[in-house]
């Protein structure tokens, strides 16, 4: 339980079936509240709400109150997610939902538990419902053509905003994954969007992005900095740069890299996230020294290091950069140690405790984060790549071909299964990626048949998952594959990895062709050898 539950006059539970078990004995509804570290309206209801004495006499004579970290229990959030956090849902013992909100201030929390002790006593059980996205878990499959890709395509010019940049018309989020897809396909919008990021959610002074703006102006920024934000950021970043060269997206990565691995790291990985300290950060940045920073939340998650990891990497494959590459070398070493048996354990807190293990994010992320090392350091990672993916596959992956986001067990709508977009199209991503590394086909057909799983409703995909369009166009036209037979870090290799396309997939030690040399690989042509960087450089301005 964190401190901000523990400062509070509730007596939380914690999630789990005892709760769960306790609610059914005692014949009372479920009051779940979901939070997170970094989440400032969170902090405010447990010291506006729920450190009410009365009110909290209330809740706990009246229900079974269970408090869920968000981050450390994924599933969860899925599953009971009221629209943003925190979410406050009322359940029946059996953990269907009775009514929800978000924040709630004192005098509306009073209200809104007079209205659920009331249609408990009343309808009891009659009055629960499962959520539609738990309900209807049958995706509209397809074939997977170059139409999905083409959609996205239009959906990114559609919503983009031309007044201030990127995507919406309300609260502003960075969407990295949609930047780096509009690189490729749109590089005029990917680039007017990290202009506003840049100025407005980049912390100059300290390094890091806060997590977004409530306004579509970009103005009331909300100034926590989570890892998995931040690591998908220094990426897009680094892509921008790989793209044009220019320091304005060079500078704000590496900038945001010391932030990482200083502020936020924590012996051997990434610790999850900083909390907001809205005055820390309200004043001018100097008279920062003088203020305590505001705490930073040491639970190491798989996924979010293992953006970190490729991220890292990706960097430090365009720049040399020294700190990037040891940094992302000993999370990917931290990564290693979180896999057991094929699954990846989803977190270690600060005193070295485990969680749940097999989830698909995780699975995903650190897939790619492999590959990504596979590309970069040397094949040797190649074997983590496939144990962590054959597990997902084997395990998460159903008859349809959607991947489930983990196992189906546990209390309350745990054993539902939910088939998470975005969740499928990262791995399908990551599978492209091994399936060239490779050469085992049985990845890129598991990609195809999680993308094809979903492709029937492709015309209604919003472009915040526009990596499942990346995904698509990646089955429909395979990416570029860069064969160097030559080790990393020659000069050979270090040259393919800066080929203008991050798309692409490099394969080092390539020993098919002539030692010494490197070959274009796309849509099955083959280019001629290049010996040197020049000779690689231009072969790939003709190719392209």
């Amino acid at each position: 339980m964190d401190e901000s539950a523990e400062r509070t006059k509730i007596e939380w539970r914690e999630w789990g079936e005892e709760a769960f078990a306790e609610a059914r004995g005692a014949g009372k509804p479920v009051l779940l509240s979901l939070s997170a570290r970094w989440c400032s309206w969170c902090h405010e209801m447990d010291e506006t709400t729920y450190s009410v004495p009365t009110l909290a006499a209330n809740v706990n004579d009246s229900f079974v109150p269970v408090r869920v970290d968000i981050d450390r229990h994924p599933r969860v959030r899925e599953r009971y997610n009221v629209g943003g956090f925190p979410s406050t849902v009322f359940l029946t013992p059996e953990g269907e939902h009775l009514t929800g909100a978000t924040f709630l201030d004192p005098e509306t929390m009073r209200q809104v538990v007079g209205q659920v002790r009331d249609l408990w006593t009343h309808k009891g059980e009659d009055a629960a419902q499962v959520p539609r996205n738990v309900r209807d878990q049958n995706p509209p499959s397809g074939e997977v053509t170059e139409e999905i890709e083409r959609l996205l395509v239009g959906q990114v010019e559609d919503r983009f905003d031309s007044t201030h940049g990127g995507w919406g018309d309300d609260a502003k989020f960075p969407l990295p994954r949609t930047i780096e897809f509009a690189l490729k396909r749109d590089r005029e919008r990917a680039l007017a969007t990290l202009s506003p990021i840049t100025a407005n959610l980049f912390d100059d002074y300290e390094g890091g992005f806060f997590r977004y703006a409530g306004t579509r102006d970009w103005r009331d920024i909300h100034h926590e900095k989570t890892l998995d934000s931040n690591a998908a950021l220094v990426r897009a970043y680094a892509n921008a740069y790989l793209y044009t060269g220019e320091a304005r997206y060079r500078d704000p990565a590496e900038k945001t890299i010391e932030y990482l691995t200083t502020t936020l790291w924590r012996d051997d990985a990434f610790g999850g996230s900083q909390q907001p300290g809205e005055e820390y950060y309200e004043g001018d940045a100097s008279d920062r020294e003088s203020e305590d920073a505001p705490p930073v939340d040491p639970t190491a998650f798989a996924d979010w290091n293992a953006l970190a990891a490729d991220a890292l990497l990706t960097f430090a494959a365009y720049t040399d950069d020294e700190r990037a590459r040891r940094y992302g070398e000993r999370t990917v070493d931290f990564l290693a140690s979180l896999v057991e048996e094929g699954a990846v354990v989803h977190y270690r807190d600060g005193d070295g405790a485990g969680s749940e293990r097999g989830l698909l994010a995780d699975h995903a992320h650190v897939t790619r984060a492999f590959a990504t090392a596979a590309q970069v350091l040397g094949d040797g990672y190649l074997d983590a790549a496939r144990t962590v993916a054959d597990h997902a596959v084997e395990t998460l992956q159903r008859e349809d071909g959607a991947f489930v986001d983990g196992p189906t067990d546990g209390p309350g709508l745990l054993d539902r299964p939910l088939r998470p977009i975005d969740g499928n199209a990262a791995l399908a991503d990551a599978l492209i990626d091994l399936s060239i590394l490779t050469g085992a086909s049985s990845y890129e057909e598991a990609a195809r048949d999680a993308v094809g799983a979903f492709a029937g409703a492709a015309d209604r995909i919003g472009v915040q998952v526009a990596g499942y369009a990346t995904a698509a166009s990646r089955l429909v036209r395979p990416p570029l594959r860069i064969a160097v037979a030559a080790p990393p870090e020659s000069d050979l290799h270090r040259a393919a990895l800066r080929v203008a396309d991050h798309e692409k997939v490099v394969v080092p030690n390539a020993d098919e062709y002539e030692r010494g040399t490197a070959r274009l690989v796309a849509d099955g042509t083959v280019s001629d050898p290049a010996s040197t960087p020049a000779e690689l450089s231009e072969l790939a301005s003709d190719f392209f």
